[in-house]
């Protein structure tokens, strides 16, 4: 099922238009010395044709709007013009990156922590690469996570313009530049004194949203030096979804009982709307037995029961029930109510930069940053449902007659339901506990990242050539932590084991003898019947805070050295040399609850920590062939460019990447480019590093199974695999009928963690594009590029159920693969042999993403005297567009999922409008 609240929120096609200023319509304005600027088309400008920067995607000097890459760019007169208040949200202007909002997604789950990354082509967070003036910045994201920046850090007082490579980089830039580059550029002159405030609300008057920045700069010492300071801060609540009609909709789609395939004209989804989950409510809903099926519901009366907050026993609507668990209307649990719809966050952040000129060619440059983020969020809070069958632990709530939390009147009306249930036969309550079972249902998290850089760069002469070079060096901190009340799964258990102890007193139970009290003196017994009947003492004893703390620390230097090494016809050929070393470090530890596995399926988290080296060379080349006074019909300018990048990680090893592009302007306002990389993801430090754990539960779908034999990617290959595996095994009986009971109920021990054999993920990119610039029409520039992306060995989150699928589907499986999983050789009593036994969650090198889309840029301004002499001033109209023909993936290899065309990536999502 599919939840579409957030439609707009997803990426498609989408189209921007805007009056100024326009997506990458501003000129990227020329900085000799520490500035990264555009290669986007850009209208003519003096000021941006006459002099060579350094250009994102590059490390080489050249003229604006020459690279062979597609990349756009967003200057800072976005967020007045929009009234955006970070980067993040400068970020969705860019219809190629995927929007964010800090907002749930549709499956429910959490609105998140409060950080914002960028993510380019739905491809994953941790394979775009985020640079700050064009060097690497430190890891926000928790603990050992993908290598992530939180864009609300980036302070926007102080952005120049952000500047998108859309695919690839990791020839120029290293690790994690598989879908592209976002590269804030910061100013380096600023003046004056400029304070911004901004207040904001809905319609509804409630969703207050404040925010406030001051930058002040100056230059001093005859202009040798600018300094500038910039604080800023913002404030947003949290959002319900029952906050806005459109979100209290509580809308999926499921599947039509009536279609009866592609070619009938039915519509294979339909429409619930409002949504619940008819097993289970806040009062609590009652059961037969702790399994959701319609039938095992309690009834009275021909229908079913829940308590009601008064203890009584009142007619439950479980509204249309549509499957499991979903069911139109009814007294459920609305789909809405299950987690809250945007993430609180408080932001404060404190920079100052600056440079000084030592001499005409050598400049000392500095950045410092303190960043302090503060979220709160509405998880989905603590559950005792029939919908877990895997361990009664955490399933639906046993309770008898004896229960002395029941009224006579509830007990005379359960025994009338269900006439065992006077004898002593137990009933299970399925609820959802709402506000009324821990001191506070919101999560709290918090990020405070602290960063110094300090650089040189400059040139000089030599050899009759100039050379420029810098060196910078960056150090930094991010401490964050999570904390949220949860159940201590014990003692709520005992607590809700209530007793009388035979002189009135309601005590708690010793483990399942309900005639005996509990040995814990601190025990405090809980009523869980009815919403509102939980007593502070008995909250204050089930309640514990869980959570983690984390750190991240980075240590970058990076050298480069650039100079024209030769003269040709054409013009001359530069060449770029550059040096980086690194060092990442990372822990993880979690609570005292968390390490003693108190909360849910008691799995015991262990602190860890990890850290790698990394010592990286490139070399990158620009040859041009024709251009200048050298000319051919239809090549008026034509260029080679190449980049070559080794990595050597002291974890993950050796790696060589490399880029190849070229530029042909066939005639004067017509280019055409293209592109060819091999990029590369090393593996973080959680995939490698995840401290092993080992729990009991169920395997997932075994291929082997009689139910799914005969089906999967390749049904032949997979048969023949589970065949040859019976036949070597005899002991297991015959494979025909084979069912897995492992599948269904907790049998199988899953050993969880990192894994240390993990290569790096690499992809294969290839662009190619148009560019019409002041062609035909003045002023009018438009590019239109495909981009074609091919991982392999994807990093991917392997369960016992994948490892499986990519062992019996394979017609080549491998040892790792077919290893990390073992079955039953005898039969133990309950379980046939054959059945899963061991099982292993881990990060496994198998993963494939094809994707396949196209940008599409427009960009044509105009003096308001062309159109009348009695007007004056300037008008730019921008259109960006991305097209997502095909996004596939496969945890496996095996087994692809296209979203491209689906709620996950629809054909076209136009954003909202700022």
């Amino acid at each position: 099922m599919k939840n579409d609240l957030l439609l707009k929120s997803l990426l498609g096609t989408c189209a921007m238009v805007a009056l100024v200023p326009a997506i990458a319509s501003a000129p990227a304005y020329a900085q000799e010395q520490d500035a990264e600027t555009v290669s986007a088309p850009v209208a003519e400008d003096e000021t941006a044709t006459l002099q060579t920067v350094v250009i994102t995607g590059s490390r080489i000097r050249r003229e604006v709007a020459s690279t062979s890459a597609p990349v756009t760019t967003l200057s800072n007169d976005v967020f007045a013009e929009r009234g955006l208040t970070s980067a993040a949200d400068a970020l969705n202007q860019i219809t190629s990156l995927v929007p964010q909002f800090n907002q749930a997604a549709g499956d429910g789950t959490s609105s998140g922590d409060g950080q914002q990354y960028a993510e380019l082509f739905g491809l994953g967070a941790g394979r775009t690469l985020t640079l700050v003036n064009g060097r690497r910045f430190v890891t926000t994201s928790s603990g050992l996570g993908d290598a992530q920046v939180d864009a609300n850090i980036i302070p926007t007082g102080l952005i120049d313009r952000i500047e998108v490579v859309q695919a690839g980089g990791a020839a120029v830039y290293g690790s994690d530049a598989i879908a592209g580059v976002v590269n804030y550029i910061l100013k380096d002159d600023f003046e004056g004194v400029e304070l911004d405030l901004q207040y904001g609300d809905t319609e509804q008057s409630n969703y207050e949203q404040t925010s406030w920045r001051l930058t002040a700069g100056s230059n001093f010492d005859n202009d040798r030096g600018n300094v500038a300071v910039n604080v800023e801060g913002s404030s947003s609540p949290i959002a319900r979804f029952s906050d806005f009609p459109a979100s209290n909709r509580s809308r999926i789609t499921s599947g039509n009982p009536d279609d009866t395939g592609p070619d009938d004209g039915i519509p294979s989804l339909t429409e619930v709307m409002p949504a619940y989950f008819w097993n289970f409510n806040g009062n609590g809903t009652i059961y037969n037995a702790p399994a959701p099926p319609p039938f095992l519901q309690t009834t009275l009366n021909g229908s079913p029961i829940q308590f009601s907050p008064d203890g009584s026993i009142i007619p439950y609507n479980p509204g249309n029930i549509i499957g499991i668990p979903f069911a139109e209307g009814g007294d459920g649990t609305r789909y809405s109510d299950l987690a809250g719809l945007r993430t609180g966050v408080d932001r404060l952040s404190a920079n100052v930069i600056g440079h000084y000129d030592l001499a005409p060619n050598l400049r000392l440059n500095a950045e410092l940053l303190y960043s302090n983020t503060e979220a709160e969020s509405i998880p989905q809070g603590y559950a005792r449902t029939v919908l877990n069958q895997t361990d009664p632990a955490l399933g639906a709530i046993m309770f008898t007659a004896s229960n002395p939390y029941l009224t006579d009147d509830a007990i005379a009306s359960l025994s009338a339901a269900n006439p065992g249930f006077a004898f002593g036969a137990p009933l299970w309550l399925s609820r959802h506990f709402y506000d009324d079972l821990f001191p506070s249902n919101i999560q709290k998290n918090e990020t405070e990242t602290w960063r110094a850089q300090l650089g040189l760069d400059g040139n000089f002469d030599a050899a009759d050539r100039n050379f420029y070079w810098s060196v910078s060096g960056s150090y930094a901190e991010v401490s964050g932590s999570q904390r949220v009340w949860d159940a201590n799964v014990s003692k709520f258990n005992a607590a809700v084991r209530a007793v009388d102890d035979g002189t009135g007193n309601i005590v708690c139970a010793i483990n399942a003898d309900a005639d005996a009290t509990n040995d814990d003196p601190s025990c405090a017994p809980l009523n869980p019947f009815g919403a509102g009947n939980i007593s502070e003492a008995a909250s204050q004893y089930v309640s514990v805070m869980s959570g983690q703390d984390y750190e991240n620390t980075q240590f970058d230097f990076l050298a480069t050295i650039g100079t024209e090494v030769y003269q040709l016809p054409a013009g001359a050929i530069d060449m770029v040399l550059a040096y980086e070393t690194r060092r990442e470090e990372a822990s993880f530890t979690p609570l005292e609850a968390n390490q003693l596995g108190l909360i849910g399926t008691g799995t015991l988290e262990v602190p860890t920590s990890g850290d790698y080296d990394t010592n990286e060379f490139s070399a990158e080349v620009l040859v041009p062939i024709f251009g200048g006074e050298v000319t051919l019909p239809f090549v008026q300018e034509f260029d080679i460019n190449g980049t070559y990048r080794f990595v050597d990680n002291s974890i993950a090893g050796e790696e060589t990447v490399w880029s190849l592009g070229s530029r042909w302007e066939v005639v004067d306002g017509v280019t055409l480019r293209a592109t060819q990389s091999r990029n590369f993801r090393a593996p973080t430090l959680n995939q490698l590093f995840a401290p092993s754990t080992t729990v009991v539960g169920n395997s997932g779908f075994d291929p082997c199974d009689a139910d799914r034999i005969d089906a999967g990617p390749n049904p032949a290959v997979r048969r023949a695999n589970c065949e040859a595996e019976w036949a070597a095994n005899p002991q297991y009986g015959a494979l025909a009928g084979f069912q897995d009971p492992a599948e269904n109920f907790s049998v199988t021990t899953i050993e969880t963690g990192g894994n240390a054999n993990l290569r790096n993920e690499v992809s294969d990119t290839t662009t190619y594009g148009v560019v019409f610039d002041n062609f035909v029409v003045p002023g009018l520039t438009v590019s239109v590029d495909r981009i074609e992306i091919e991982l392999t060995d994807g990093l991917s989150a392997f369960t016992t159920e994948d490892f499986m699928a990519a062992c019996y589907d394979s017609a080549s499986p491998s040892d790792a693969v077919c290893s990390a999983f073992t079955r039953l050789q005898t039969a133990d009593g309950t379980n046939p042999a054959g059945t899963v036994a061991t099982g292993r969650t881990t990060t496994f090198n198998a993963g494939q993403i094809n994707f396949k889309g196209e940008v599409y840029y427009a960009n044509y301004g105009f003096d308001l005297k062309d159109v009348a002499a009695a007007l004056t001033g300037d008008i730019t109209l921008g259109f960006e567009a991305t097209h997502v023909s095909e996004l596939s993936t496969s945890v496996t290899g095996t087994t692809f999922n296209r979203t491209d065309d689906t709620v996950e990536s629809p054909d076209c999502v136009p954003r909202q409008r700022p």
